[in-house]
């Protein structure tokens, strides 16, 4: 015998014995009892199921919708097929059903569609929860293929058993494969009178247009924290939990719009507090930092004190905050400090405490746009950073670094009016007293004529191109007709012995190639449409510098000049370390495609990665 079956009989054997009424004397089977069943205990059901409404008026934050449909069931004009879009958790699946129970709502005196379901009717249980067989629910995540939308196509030719329409529901519809789309698209233009369809999806753009363009819309929109907050408070008092306030603001912001998460964080919040729904307890849970703590770090950063901010984010993580949390908080801070700066009800948003609203009008009224405009662009991109990191804690705090050495670096106007102060004076740069460490970042002064008062001329307009009275224009015109080699070889590879209207002689350095005579000559006469002779000097040539050695010359020297420059000075003590890598003179056409450096951080014309790239370089005191 099979040890299971052995071990089996065993247990059997060892069972204790129970009367068989029908084979033991002194039973009768009319009289002896229904043997007792024990009750099963009760389930646990969890509030995101408990409380999910049941009728329209039950529907938290679609009150368009709800009127769109009242009107049209109230005029007769309810459409063949439904979509219902938006974020996870904010009713599409509920709405559906509710739906489907008002299109088959039925009681004494009622015979048509209604959304008016004050009492459960003959069909509503069964399509709450479910298991009505003329309502059928597919799940497209799972079911993506034609052979599944031809077993509807196939059935919707059938009356509806006990209903009045036949209600398909098919969630996450955008799910569905292209032929299943193509296969669906004829049934869902003209189908029987008997026959409705819902669909439900959180990527409305992976719909085909074909699809929408077939359908009665409606966006369910993301719920407000206030509207969160209404819903948990209500949930609280019918669950018999105390809550506080600022707890179910905290779910309600964690939540995102979501009431399915919002019920289910509250879910988790009553299990893990011992004394109702406390701001603490909720914090922990979330692994959220102290509302109050993210003031502090913000005011940190912006006076530059990394020391402080980097201690503070220490003592948050240790406690449990999360570091992308952290960041999270500081652009949401950030955002809300931008906000009040620009408009004056930002202050009576109810998520804020009054110390919170009373310290932040303090902060934006201190902080200038570009301050706050910078240090989002940054927290945005750190926050990418630590997300990917192996090590959030340690990417958050080069991201700390780095936003308080850029609050802590003098803003334009305030460098403009140093470097004015020091220029005019020809003394050093004046310092300042939270000044970034004295090997500071190594700022190129990209453009010398950017830091002046007058306004700059317009610029001088380059000659044609065709009028080539010098090497430089062939230069030039060489690279507007992209002839980059030959451009190469002219300035690297040859020395120039003559030029002159129609005739250039030049002395080919070792390794270049004698055609390039030949090609030049070529090049321009196509362009110009002029002969060129382009020729090889004979004999002798006194060594000179190529065009590439003589620009390197005038470079260097322009540089030596600028260094003189009582301005330029300034700026070089301000930035120990910085160098000068370029100088135009004011009024000269800059190359095709390129800007002057705007002076304010904030313009447009700077990538913000690559500014915030100069500060991440700098090095700490020696």
């Amino acid at each position: 015998m099979d040890d299971g079956v052995e071990n089996l009989a065993a247990h059997d054997d060892e069972a204790p014995h129970r009367p068989d009424p029908a084979t033991e004397p002194g039973f009768d089977l009319g009289d002896a009892p229904a043997p007792a069943k024990a009750a099963a205990p009760a389930g646990y059901q969890v509030l995101a199921r408990k409380y999910r409404p049941t009728v329209f008026e039950d529907l938290v934050g679609q009150e368009a919708m709800v009127r769109t449909l009242r009107n049209a069931f109230e005029t007769g004009r309810v459409a063949h097929a439904f979509m219902l879009t938006g974020v996870r958790g904010v009713g599409k699946t509920t709405t559906a059903r509710i739906l489907a129970r008002a299109l088959n709502y039925e009681k004494p005196g009622v015979d048509k569609p209604t959304i008016h379901m004050d009492c459960p009717g003959v069909h509503c249980d069964a399509i709450m929860e479910s298991r009505h067989v003329d309502v059928m629910e597919m799940d497209a995540a799972s079911r993506t293929g034609i052979d599944d939308i031809r077993e509807i196509i196939d059935s919707v030719r059938y009356l509806p058993v006990s209903a009045r329409y036949k209600v398909y529901i098919i969630d996450e519809v955008h799910m569905l494969s292209k032929q299943a789309f193509n296969g669906l698209l004829k049934t869902l233009e003209e189908p029987p009178a008997h026959v409705k369809f819902i669909f439900a999806t959180t990527e409305i753009r992976k719909v085909p247009v074909t699809v929408l363009s077939r359908c009665q819309r409606f966006d369910l929109r993301r719920l407000s924290v206030d509207e969160l907050a209404g819903l948990l408070g209500k949930v609280s008092q019918q669950e018999h939990v105390e809550a506080e306030a600022a707890a179910l603001k905290l779910i309600a912001r964690a939540a995102d719009g979501s009431a399915r998460d919002s019920l289910s964080l509250l879910d988790r919040a009553i299990a893990h507090g011992e004394n109702g729904v406390r701001e603490a307890d909720v914090r922990d849970m979330l692994g959220l930092a102290d509302r109050a703590r993210i003031f502090d770090l913000f005011d940190l950063l912006m006076k530059g004190d990394i020391g402080g901010a980097l201690t503070e984010l220490r003592a948050q993580y240790d406690v449990g905050a999360d570091p992308a949390v952290v960041l999270s908080d500081l652009a949401e801070l950030t955002h809300w400090l931008t906000r009040l700066k620009l408009v004056e009800s930002a202050s009576d948003d109810v998520a804020m405490s009054e110390t919170e609203r009373r310290r932040g009008a303090e902060m934006a009224k201190a902080l200038p746009i570009r301050v706050l405009s910078r240090t989002w662009q940054m927290l945005l991109k750190g926050l990418t950073e630590v997300q990917a990191s192996a090590r959030p804690i340690a990417a958050a705090e080069m991201v700390l670094v780095r936003l308080a050495y850029v609050a802590d670096g003098p803003g334009p106007e305030e460098l403009l009016e140093q470097l004015k102060t020091a220029g005019g004076t020809g003394g050093p740069a004046p310092s300042r007293a939270s000044a970034p460490p004295s090997d500071g970042p190594r700022a190129q002064l990209r453009a010398v004529s950017n830091i002046r008062t007058e306004p700059r001329p317009a610029p001088v307009q380059a000659a044609p191109a065709l009028a080539l009275s010098s090497i430089e224009d062939v230069l030039k015109l060489l690279a507007e007709r992209r002839e980059v080699k030959l451009k190469g070889i002219l300035e690297a590879g040859v020395r120039v012995v003559s030029f002159e209207a129609g005739r250039i002689e030049i002395s080919p350095l070792e390794g270049t190639p004698p055609s390039v005579a030949s090609e030049l000559s070529e090049a321009l006469s196509r362009a110009t449409g002029a002969r060129w002779f382009v020729s090889i000097a004979r004999g002798a040539v006194e060594p000179a510098p190529t065009l590439r050695e003589q620009a390197k010359s005038r470079e260097e020297a322009a540089k030596d000049r600028a260094k003189e420059d009582p301005l330029v000075k300034a700026a070089l003590a301000l930035f120990p370390g910085a160098e000068i890598v370029d100088v135009r003179e004011p009024g000269l056409e800059l190359p095709q495609g390129e800007e002057l450096m705007p002076a304010d951080p904030d313009d447009p014309g700077i990538d913000p990665d690559a500014f915030a790239a100069e500060y991440d370089n700098r090095e700490p005191d020696a």
